[in-house]
């Protein structure tokens, strides 16, 4: 084999290297991030599988269950009639709209001790915002604020 070809033959085995490296590490990398939504239920439906899996479980919050200790804050998700206790350690504070009643969403894995341990906390607010029922709409459907609302006092609308 000539030197010209050991040359161009320790550059492709470099680079083949290098490549599979970068695949393997961007394939790690997928697999460590995924999580998976599941339901209350479903997650004590799952068995052991609910054990080794990095999750995401939404519900609201029971009333009267949020417990603060420090960093860590423990409380209970109610799903219909099921609830699962969850111990949040995050490395920040719950949101402010985290409060009774809200709607929250823990990532993190399922313990042996049937405790869910969240690493992170999404909460929305439960109907503070949420238009009262029987209430018209701000804007009609199919229409911009500006032609809902007259311009002058002479009735036109923009």
């Amino acid at each position: 084999m000539s030197s010209e070809a050991s040359k161009y033959l320790k550059f492709g085995s470099v680079t083949v290297l290098i490549l599979c490296s970068l695949g393997y590490l961007a394939y790690t990398g997928v697999q460590d991030n995924e999580s998976y939504y599941v339901t209350i239920k479903e997650l004590n439906g799952m068995g052991n599988e609910a054990y080794s899996k990095r999750l995401r479980v939404a519900g609201n919050v029971v009333p009267g269950s949020i417990k603060r200790s420090g960093t860590r804050v423990d409380f209970m998700l109610k799903e219909n009639e099921l609830t699962l206790p969850v111990s949040y350690t995050g490395t920040e504070a719950p949101p402010d709209t985290f409060k009774d009643d809200s709607q929250a969403l823990a990532d993190g894995s399922f313990g042996r001790d049937g405790v869910f341990h969240a690493k992170q906390l999404q909460a929305k607010c439960a109907s503070k915002y949420a238009p009262q029922p029987g209430a018209a709409p701000a804007v009609e459907p199919g229409k911009r604020m500006s032609q809902n609302q007259n311009s002058d006092a002479s009735g036109m609308a923009n």
